[in-house]
């Protein structure tokens, strides 16, 4: 069984955490595990898209929307929550402490076109080299330990 991380405040307050929703896109090809990756719009960091609540929308919904406006995806939702990572998002407020629920997205296609098509780079790579390019440890391990097979963590 996979534990779960601690949960950094990146030196904020607990009452300025911040709750978003985030897909961890994937497929097959020739029979290997592939993870897809963006770039954020400012930095050019590689991660995976995630976003805000969106009202009448699940947690899994929402992370599927950004899914398909940040990097083009479609596909859908299979299984639960993987797991919790935290991260510090900076932005026009400086830096707020976020806590990102990551959900399983088999990915059928990506899209020519699609919301952020020219603010974003995308990338398919090895749950390895994904894990290396990500910067948040505890989203590393996440994706390290994915396995659809199981229904989502190795255990």
């Amino acid at each position: 069984m996979t534990t779960q991380a601690p949960i950094s405040l990146n030196g904020g307050q607990k009452d300025d955490l911040r709750i978003q929703f985030a897909a961890l896109c994937w497929r097959r090809k020739r029979g290997k595990l592939q993870i897809l990756l963006i770039t954020s719009r400012g930095s050019k960091r590689w991660i995976i898209p995630k976003g805000w609540p969106m009202d009448g929308k699940t947690p899994a919904a929402s992370a599927l929307v950004e899914a398909w406006e940040e990097g083009g995806v479609v596909g859908q939702v299979r299984g639960q929550c993987l797991g919790v990572y935290s991260y510090a998002k900076t932005g026009g407020d400086g830096t707020v402490p976020c806590l990102a629920m990551l959900y399983p997205v088999k990915v059928k296609t990506l899209a020519k076109q699609f919301p952020e098509k020219g603010q974003r780079r995308r990338l398919w790579c090895s749950r390895r080299k994904a894990a290396r390019l990500v910067d948040a440890p505890d989203l590393a391990r996440l994706i390290r330990d994915f396995d659809p097979r199981s229904g989502g963590l190795a255990g």
